[in-house]
């Protein structure tokens, strides 16, 4: 294409897929996002968005119409929240109500802004998640045909895994690329051939230590390709946002009886490794020292390996992982190199944890983990400009 393509993003969050697109040479022209953290980040290191910051469906086409072309945008993007599809010990999975529906609002945008594409992402699960529990009608195939209903009738379903595409991370998601242009051969992004380590992710990054107040800003050590990935904002065309040091690189605060807990983990152990490894009176013992907790939670306190990618990086991750070398639990700077942002993006909200009282808020780490990594995004990004650049003449 000569002209950067325009986009959309619903459920923005805040804004690994514009932070993708962006690299990928495309133009986002409005976010939308319930979330008034992830609104302050999103605006913060993507100035030049119009950021709505609402409910998605309050959001009217006359909010919208004055940023958008006349022939219209080239894509819309919409990732709804995924906790009613989820499968990773979620209850809410069992719930059946309005929010396994709101991909109806990505197409209603999508109809008043004429796009010419939508891109579709969500945990796999919602591949499986029935409409009601006593129905034997699937919430994607509702999905698909309201899609043809909306004249996006050519489209693509596929699980990609995050790893695949340079993210340090094990990550599986479900996307459906659909279009208003019967002719056009869509396809998914090609595949990254070296999936990148933990070990690599944390290149560059200084250690800190738990309890120190410090926070680490210089670079440090050697780098790796990733690493220099992260530091590169030529290539995430963020030049005007380039920091010259380190930033959200500060180290937790933990009790002694937890740090006595991280200490007794190896790389790929977890919570559930000392539970199955203490058991009787010594576990007992462990719980009345507030070393080990009462109740076992299966995905927390997961020392890293440092030779593979990491497991899923979830809104939970301050308590899901410990750093592969340190007794600790990670930054918010080594979350969001798990998750490919770059080292320049900078997080509002917190500083750590927020209550979830107000779900109008939301913590640094639950905005990284709930965020679509930007490598992927920028993938998919690469793969739409040569689906245009190829079917131009078509539309």
């Amino acid at each position: 294409m000569h002209r950067p393509l325009t986009h959309i993003d619903c459920f923005a969050g805040p804004g690994g897929i514009c932070t993708g697109l962006h690299a990928a040479g495309f133009e986002t022209l409005v976010a939308i996002e319930y979330i008034k953290s992830c609104c302050d980040t999103y605006q913060a290191n993507h100035p030049e968005v119009h950021v709505i910051n609402s409910d998605i469906r309050n959001v009217s086409a006359e909010q919208l119409l004055p940023y958008i072309p006349s022939e219209g945008v080239d894509l819309v993007t919409s990732g709804m929240p995924c906790e009613t599809f989820s499968t990773a010990g979620n209850t809410s999975r069992s719930f059946y109500d309005d929010r396994q529906f709101l991909f109806r609002e990505g197409i209603r945008i999508a109809k008043i802004c004429k796009a010419k594409m939508i891109l579709f992402e969500n945990v796999p699960g919602i591949t499986t998640k029935r409409t009601a529990k006593d129905s034997d009608m699937l919430i994607v195939e509702v999905l698909k045909k309201e899609l043809c209903e909306a004249g996006y009738d050519n489209y693509l379903p596929v699980v990609l895994d995050a790893t695949m595409f340079g993210v340090p991370q094990k990550r599986n998601r479900f996307f459906i690329l659909a279009c208003r242009f019967p002719g056009w051969w869509l396809q998914a992004p090609s595949r990254f051939q070296h999936p990148v380590t933990v070990g690599e992710a944390f290149s560059e990054l200084p250690n800190v230590t738990a309890n120190s107040n410090i926070e680490g800003t210089e670079y440090t050590g050697k780098a790796s390709r990733y690493s220099q990935l992260m530091r590169n904002d030529a290539f995430w065309k963020r030049e005007g946002l380039s920091k010259d040091r380190i930033t959200n690189h500060l180290p937790m605060k933990h009790r002694e009886c937890t740090l006595k807990r991280f200490s007794m983990l190896k790389q790929g152990e977890g919570l559930k490794t000392l539970f199955d490894r203490y058991t009787g009176a010594e576990r007992e013992k462990l719980q009345e020292e507030r070393i080990l907790p009462k109740k076992l939670f299966i995905k927390r306190n997961y020392r890293l390996k440092e030779s593979e990618p990491s497991p899923t990086v979830t809104s939970h991750c301050l308590d899901e992982f410990v750093h592969p070398r340190s007794d600790r639990a990670l930054t918010v700077r080594e979350c969001a190199r798990l998750q490919s942002f770059p080292d320049s993006y900078e997080f509002a909200g917190g500083p750590y944890i927020v209550p979830h009282i107000d779900r109008t808020v939301q913590d640094k780490y639950e905005q990284i983990g709930d965020a679509v990594p930007p490598l992927l995004a920028y993938a998919w990004g690469m793969q739409i400009n040569e689906l245009f650049t190829a079917n131009e003449h078509r539309s």
